[in-house]
């Protein structure tokens, strides 16, 4: 298959390498994640683990459009990674990313990146409100957040499970977003930096740590942030449980 890879300046001479590994993905690497759209897999460059993000062929109108409309998922998240580290964000290091083009456009490709051992995810601390540490990582995500709305960042897939969390001991934590490629890079106003706390499904007691917080962060009123986050949190559960239900029901009759 005809493949174009675009790779970090540190990692141009292993080119070859990395080709090698997109190449062997179907048959080779460690498993980290089979979703219904993307596959991610460990495997080693060099003497490092990498994790290799594999988007699955667009249907034929997305195929055209990531070919002359808008960069592919994989070329997002390498740019968005590079952004985010520039402003002192962390994220899995941005090695490469890979496609595979036709003259009917896009159809595989691929992203790759360091692998981060990382000791649990933000859903730990929805599920478990005695999590050691509580209060503490939420308020030091709170600061990670604010300091991606400060940089413009408006991180549409926000939720649980996209921030890795790195104990670093005496409890400081370290952030590490994934799962990039929905992004905007824009201004936002205090509805819509709450707004983007919602995918996160937090409880009352997590909203009100994390709305206090931010109000001492941007010099807010705490409880105009906690009546905005609650609302925005509030709205979005509603949501998706009704859309689980509609989805439950609709399967019911076809049975």
């Amino acid at each position: 298959m005809p493949l174009n890879i675009y790779t970090h300046p540190d990692y141009a001479s292993q080119k070859d390498l990395i080709l090698s590994l997109v190449q062997g993905f179907h048959n080779e690497g460690q498993l980290l994640v089979k979703g219904s759209r993307n596959i991610i897999k460990i495997n080693i460059l060099g003497d490092e683990k990498v994790n290799i993000k594999y988007f699955k062929r667009p249907n034929a109108m997305n195929s055209v459009v990531y070919s002359w409309l808008r960069p592919s998922k994989a070329r997002r998240s390498f740019e968005y990674a590079q952004y985010l580290l520039e402003h002192d964000i962390l994220t899995p290091f941005p090695i490469a990313y890979v496609e595979e083009r036709t003259a009917t456009g896009l159809k595989e490709s691929f992203y790759i990146c360091r692998h981060i051992d990382y000791d649990f995810t933000f859903r730990e601390l929805i599920h478990d409100p005695m999590f050691e540490n509580r209060r503490e990582i939420l308020e030091q995500f709170t600061e990670f957040t604010f300091k991606m709305h400060e940089n413009r960042v408006n991180f549409l897939d926000h939720s649980p499970g996209n921030t890795l969390i790195v104990n670093r001991g005496n409890a400081n934590y370290d952030f590490y977003l994934i799962d990039l490629n929905r992004m905007k890079f824009e201004d936002m106003d205090i509805e819509t930096r709450m707004d983007n706390f919602k995918k996160l499904w937090p409880s009352r007691a997590m909203v009100k740590i994390m709305a206090n917080k931010y109000a001492e962060l941007s010099n807010q009123p705490a409880e105009k942030l906690y009546a905005i986050l609650m609302e925005k949190t509030v709205a979005f559960k509603k949501k998706i449980t009704k859309k689980k239900y509609l989805k439950r029901k609709l399967k019911g009759k076809r049975k």
